[in-house]
């Protein structure tokens, strides 16, 4: 019983479309009729600003963070769910949200708020990573997947030294999640359309 709660909380918890009701609540906007239309938090910095950009962007990496601890409850403790899986799972839900008409966004904030609630050193390394990309070039599509290389390459060392088998396993299905949803930004980024941010 314990095992199906834990699935159905984290992809609801991931389904959670912070974007489009932050938007909604406090701005009057649906930010999927403007910018990109992506539920994300990139789309809600350029619709709404600064303050809304970053409030989504810490409820989106919560949202990873609490369904990876979801399995270390008393309550829920017996239900056999490993914490990384139930943190896929939400980032599942962020990308197809059922609050949402199974439209979300592209899971970088969610999958990094799984790897900080199941291994904070990585988060650590992957959010240096991004920023110093995303100050480097501009762009927060191409930092999202600079952080998703990094990220592979911590996982693959941390797998041959530590034999944690499972969080490469997951590292790898997130930063394929994460560069899979970025292909019309590839696309840009080649052409040298892609736009680039100026609240950094």
């Amino acid at each position: 019983m314990n095992t199906a709660i834990v699935i159905i909380l984290a992809y609801l918890i991931g389904s959670i479309p912070s974007g489009l009701w932050i938007g909604q609540l406090f701005y009057k906007t649906d930010i999927r009729q403007h910018g990109s239309g992506n539920l994300g938090a990139t789309n809600t910095f350029r619709v709404l600003g600064k303050k809304a950009g970053a409030v989504v962007t810490v409820m989106d990496i919560l949202k990873g963070t609490l369904a990876t601890l979801l399995p270390t409850f008393a309550i829920l403790s017996n239900s056999h769910v490993h914490p990384l899986v139930a943190g896929v799972i939400a980032v599942v839900g962020h990308m197809f949200p059922i609050f949402a008409k199974f439209r979300g966004g592209k899971a970088v904030a969610t999958s990094a708020g799984v790897l900080l609630g199941y291994h904070w050193p990585i988060f650590v390394i992957l959010l240096i990573a991004f920023l110093l990309c995303l100050k480097a070039f501009k762009m927060v599509s191409l930092a999202s997947m600079f952080a998703a290389v990094v990220a592979f390459i911590y996982g693959l060392t941390y797998a041959v030294l530590d034999q944690e088998y499972l969080l490469f396993a997951v590292v790898i299905a997130l930063a394929t999640f994460v560069i899979y949803r970025h292909r019309a930004n590839i696309k840009r980024i080649k052409e040298g359309t892609e736009p680039k941010v100026t609240w950094i």
